[in-house]
């Protein structure tokens, strides 16, 4: 008899939170019996999922004693900090999407089609990367698998969606908010380097996730646009031997979630609109680097809410299974 595996969806009210059910949906995993979570404020609400109504719980410090498979945690940093030891100390096995535990040694940090084997070395707690991270990592991982890579310069748009609610709120109150007609070169509070903790998150999680060494040299700038969902990234990217476009492209063409959009002479290259609620990872424009030797420029695209939390998790949570760790 196959087994019916117990799952928590800890910030089941909230953007990635709905999202991911959405995605559970589209799934169809029948084999799951599923219990919502989300704090004081949101408990008690009526969610359709499934074709049929859950009532919201609220999340209580004992609220992983009924014995859960997995816990998907999507309700911001203190949330995790406090109450994922407690899920792991039940025997649940804990896939968060903050950034808490994401550089911390013992955790590992997972896209499942870039680094599925670091899942054996979890301690009860998988990190969901940094939205910006995932959707850059495929690619790269595509590319670096190939052809080494020394050096890779992120510039990063992202979308309101990404700061939440309140984020979408600011952009549809037009002239009165901060992302109307405006572009915002500052995402998360500045560190002692000059650079944010958006910046730094997109550096470090690439390099861990990766497994660069210091070698590769790594910068990033991140800035927020007037667009309700889908971050873009240009990349600029210094490989150990020449690579053309046209290889670039070949790779690319046969990645897992890349979709490759790149035919300027007639104005196609992948754009918001393109990855609004769908699951590929988009790249265009891809061109020879003129400032770095063995250089190549890209332009990637994708869904944030989706593609950066959403689906990412499940598909942690899928390979956990299929791993035969639970």
């Amino acid at each position: 008899m196959r087994k019916i595996y117990k799952v928590a969806i800890v910030g089941a009210t909230g953007l990635v939170g709905r999202t991911i059910l959405k995605v559970l949906e589209e799934k169809n995993f029948t084999n799951v019996k599923y219990t919502l979570f989300s704090s004081e404020k949101s408990a008690g609400q009526k969610i359709e999922f499934l074709g049929q109504n859950y009532i919201v719980c609220k999340l209580e410090e004992n609220s992983f004693d009924q014995g859960f498979d997995f816990a998907i945690f999507s309700a911001g940093a203190e949330v995790a900090k406090k109450f994922a030891p407690i899920a792991v100390n039940k025997g649940t096995i804990v896939i968060d999407n903050s950034s808490f535990y994401r550089m911390n040694k013992g955790v590992p940090l997972v896209v499942p089609e870039v680094n599925p084997q670091k899942i054996f070395e979890n301690n009860g707690i998988i990190a969901n990367p940094n939205c910006s991270t995932i959707q850059a990592v495929l690619p790269i991982k595509a590319l670096n698998d190939k052809y080494s890579i020394k050096r890779i310069v992120f510039s990063t748009y992202q979308a309101v969606s990404g700061a939440g609610k309140k984020g979408i709120d600011d952009l549809k109150s037009q002239n009165n908010g901060l992302y109307f007609n405006n572009c915002v070169p500052h995402i998360d509070v500045f560190l002692d380097n000059g650079y944010t903790k958006e910046e730094m998150k997109v550096v470090n999680e690439t390099r861990k996730i990766l497994h660069l060494d210091e070698d590769v040299k790594i910068s990033c700038t991140a800035a927020r646009v007037p667009v309700f969902n889908g971050h873009s990234e240009a990349v600029d990217i210094e490989f150990g031997k020449e690579i053309t476009p046209d290889e670039v492209r070949s790779i690319l063409e046969n990645a897992y979630g890349v979709k490759v959009i790149d035919n300027p002479e007639n104005y196609e290259y992948p754009t918001t609109r393109d990855a609004s609620g769908v699951n590929p990872v988009f790249v265009g424009r891809i061109r020879k680097n003129l400032a770095f030797n063995n250089g190549i420029s890209l332009w990637c695209v994708a869904d944030n809410i989706r593609i950066g939390a959403a689906l990412n998790t499940v598909r942690i949570c899928k390979k956990v299974i299929e791993m035969g760790l639970f």
